[in-house]
């Protein structure tokens, strides 16, 4: 194997393990009681499946859509939280992190998420930068 392609590799399983785990995470919450809960058990349903789907294109390629896919997610799940905690979010509101231990975890995977993102896009830059600096010498 390519030992370019090695670190975009190792990003793309860590990016869809952690997409995977948060949408994991979601549909256990979902299936132990957050479906009775009108529109925040629809929300979690479709976080979880769209987790996985994304999750599991990236085993096979990683083209940007699929990374501002992922971006997306995670924002978006972590806007939810934060509304479901401080506002309320379709007149649904929980205290810290309750449930235990899911809440802490889902903000874990959505972290990561976000931060492994950040790392890819940073080394793609210095790996433009490099051919870059390289063209010109």
């Amino acid at each position: 194997m390519n030992t370019r392609r090695l670190p975009a590799l190792a990003l793309r399983l860590a990016l869809a393990a952690t997409l995977a785990a948060s949408g994991y995470i979601h549909a256990q919450l979902y299936i132990d009681g957050y479906r009775s809960i009108h529109i925040i058990g629809s929300l979690f349903l479709l976080q979880a499946s769209t987790s996985f789907a994304v999750a599991a294109l990236l085993l096979l390629a990683a083209p940007p859509l699929l990374r501002i896919a992922a971006t997306t997610i995670a924002i978006c799940t972590l806007a939810g939280f934060t509304a479901s905690r401080t506002t309320g979010l379709f007149g649904f509101s929980e205290n810290g992190l309750q449930p235990t231990p899911q809440a802490l975890l889902s903000l874990i995977a959505e972290t990561l998420t976000l931060l492994i993102l950040a790392a890819w896009k940073a080394s793609e830059a210095a790996a433009k930068s490099r051919a870059g600096a390289a063209e010109h010498v």
